[in-house]
């Protein structure tokens, strides 16, 4: 067997850091300030201060991070006391100064909780509204925090840290000869079994990603037929009387998206490789209605989402309430034809897809077509939207987020200092909970 020395070693050094940080003396004994919090962080994704720990156990600790390392994501978790060490008015700023990387950061400061991501990460509307809805009055930590991460995974962009898995910082220093050589002796024994799980999970994880590829191709296939067909109805010619530079531009930008979203899916092997074929279908049907509207020297469209029910019927044209069988009714971005349906008391067209237990409306269906919803709407609209589906529940899953969520975003990066301030508000001590630096005056910490 020939074994990935990368792979490997960066498995080991997982396992030594774990060991090293059990066998040091005092490890966890001192967290007084920012800067404790900002090194913890630097280490792991969720940090609770010595003087916070009764609102949150070692145990669901332990639990909440490994799910948002599992998930592979930026998202960073501190706990802290009220006290004169954490700022209320500028605690969020100063945590993400001092860890000095790219994330979202989540903070429970005594009984109270807010968020602030960076705008590469997760949009500020997102954070606001997973923020509003995680800020139930009496809620304990454990609850709070894994709403707010359960939430927040699908939607976050980017990978966690490299320094998560490094083991940098975790110095030997106090530990003595008899812990070395249980280390050693855990690492030899374990090394080889090791790389062993982590190449099975591998290989079963691109197994369920060809699966679920091949299900997302047949679907997307025939949005790039619809599309194209709707290309041809159109029947404008670049010279026909009338047409001016304006209505070519809107259909070289059609054509542009279509041959785009055709070389997009020609390329997919992923899941997540499928969100930029539905983005250019959404982009070259706004272009389609703009230069119909131009034709008939009607009034440009207003840029808006597809229709929430099949993204076929081109940009909504209004925001309807619609209650799903299981769940609760929400507002969701509807074309006049639909609009119409809904108004009358009758079902919409939904887009339906194929499941294992027949055809059902794609909200229905299974985590492999977050992706394809994903392009059309966008990661910030879309868990809103499908809250209470099935679609929904899944994408609020950390396997979601690390099986069909991808990784190619910023995020996890170090950027130090430099980073917007205004994502993360002023903190909690001039605001009502906005959440993502949109705090209102009168309440907050």
């Amino acid at each position: 067997m020939r074994i990935r020395p990368f792979t490997l070693l960066s498995a080991l050094a997982g396992l030594a850091l774990l060991l090293l940080l059990a066998l040091a003396p005092g490890a966890s004994a001192r967290a007084t300030d920012i800067s404790d919090a900002a090194k913890a962080l630097k280490q792991g994704p969720v940090y609770v201060d010595p003087g916070a720990r009764s609102q949150l156990s070692k145990a669901d600790e332990k639990a909440l991070e490994q799910k948002i390392e599992d998930a592979d994501k930026p998202v960073f978790i501190a706990v802290l006391p009220e006290s004169p060490a954490f700022p209320a008015d500028s605690v969020l700023r100063d945590l993400r100064t001092s860890t000095g990387i790219t994330g979202l950061y989540g903070v429970r400061l005594g009984d109270r909780f807010d968020a602030g991501a960076d705008a590469a990460v997760m949009p500020a509307n997102a954070v606001q509204n997973i923020v509003a809805g995680v800020r139930t009055p009496g809620v304990d930590a454990a609850t709070q925090l894994n709403n707010f991460v359960d939430q927040a995974l699908p939607t976050v962009k980017g990978t966690g840290p490299a320094s998560w898995n490094s083991g940098s910082g975790a110095g030997a220093g106090g530990v003595s000869l008899s812990a070395l050589i249980v280390l050693g002796t855990v690492l030899l024994a374990g090394g080889v079994g090791t790389y062993t799980v982590v190449r099975r999970n591998r290989r079963r994880r691109a197994e369920e990603e060809r699966a679920a590829l091949e299900k997302l191709r047949v679907v997307v296939d025939e949005d790039i037929t619809a599309y194209g067909e709707e290309l041809d109805r159109l029947d404008f010619h670049p010279s026909e009387p009338g047409a001016d530079d304006a209505m070519r531009a809107d259909y070289e930008r059609a054509l542009d998206s279509y041959e785009n979203a055709k070389s997009a899916m020609a390329a997919a092997r992923r899941p997540h490789d499928v969100r930029p074929v539905t983005e250019a279908l959404e982009a070259g049907r706004f272009s389609l209605a703009t230069l119909a509207a131009r034709r008939e020297g009607a009034p440009l469209p207003e840029r808006r989402a597809p229709c929430f029910f099949d993204p076929r019927h081109g940009p909504s044209t209004t925001d309807m309430t619609w209650t799903p069988a299981t769940g609760v009714a929400r507002e969701v971005p509807v074309c006049a034809a639909d609009a119409a349906r809904l108004a009358d008391g009758q079902d919409p067209l939904a887009r339906h897809v194929e499941t294992e237990s027949g055809s059902r409306p794609y909200w229905e269906a299974g985590p492999a077509y977050g992706p394809w919803a994903g392009g059309y709407f966008g990661g910030g609209i879309l868990p809103g939207l499908l809250v209470g589906t099935l679609l929904g529940s899944a994408l609020s899953t950390p396997a979601y987020a690390t099986e069909y969520g991808g990784g190619d975003f910023s995020g996890g990066d170090v950027s130090g200092a430099d980073f917007s301030s205004s994502d993360f508000g002023g903190g909690f001590g001039g605001g009502d909970w906005g959440g993502g630096g949109g705090f209102d005056a009168g309440g907050g910490f």
